[in-house]
């Protein structure tokens, strides 16, 4: 197998661009060719996308606001941007747009115009916390960030308590704590699990045990800090405490 790379002409089509969730050595050669020669790039936040491009050395010909407030009409502007025969870049403020990020509803507009939608690898909290858990990485279900409260919130944790193989979660740090102990309630104080925290910068770290050795251990702590990634055994036979 030959691999190589040649930078490629871009195209009138869009373009999703994953950028790094933490160390900025990890965008690709390919993601920095196509953020240079973009007619427009769209983002969720202009000013942080516009640094993340200066540190690359990168001035960008148009830069559109896209976030969950306003990604429809964005979608909108995209859409006629490509009927003007433009190539346009979407970027979220970090990792992969569209996982747990604006980006969906831009990529359907764009198909349902016509329009050649080109993803890009990169970056993405999501499958570095898999496969460092220690827990089978495959069959697994993403279920991104729950609802913060209320019914949907249990409904949810319920689902993902009873999904036979591993899952995989974003949790805000502040409600870290608030979901082991959910998780306690349901009795998966035995669950094996590993908690993922500020993956890719300096102060990663990795944890690994049952859910309720985990909480004793978190709950020690004055505050938690980072983006938490939560990799949950399943409740079939490969999810068993001894798998650890």
């Amino acid at each position: 197998m030959s691999l190589e790379w040649k930078p490629e002409a871009l195209g009138n089509r869009l373009y999703i661009v994953p950028t790094p969730i933490g160390n900025r050595g990890d965008i690709t050669l390919r993601a920095l060719h196509v953020l240079h020669n973009a007619d427009a790039i769209a983002c969720e936040d202009t000013r942080h996308t516009g640094q993340l491009l200066k540190s690359y050395g990168i001035v960008p010909r148009q830069l559109i606001a896209c976030h969950e407030h306003n990604e429809r009409r964005c979608a909108v502007r995209i859409g006629q941007l490509l009927q003007q025969g433009k190539s346009v870049a979407l970027l979220s403020d970090a990792g992969m747009p569209g996982i747990s990020d604006p980006g969906f509803l831009v990529v359907r507009h764009v198909l349902e115009l016509g329009y050649e939608v080109t993803a890009l690898p990169g970056a993405s909290a999501l499958l570095p916390a898999l496969v460092g858990s220690g827990l089978p990485p495959q069959p697994f279900a993403f279920w991104g960030f729950l609802p913060a409260r209320g019914s949907a919130r249990r409904e949810w944790l319920q689902r993902v308590v009873r999904f036979p193989w591993t899952s995989v979660l974003y949790e805000a740090p502040h409600r870290l704590l608030r979901l082991l102990e959910e998780l306690l309630a349901l009795g998966m104080a035995e669950r094996p699990m590993c908690l993922a925290r500020e993956l890719t910068k300096l102060h990663e770290e990795f944890l690994r045990g049952s859910v309720g050795a985990l909480y004793e251990q978190l709950r020690q702590r004055p505050r938690i800090y980072g983006e938490c990634v939560i990799v949950l055994a399943g409740s079939g036979s490969e999810g068993t405490a001894d798998h650890l």
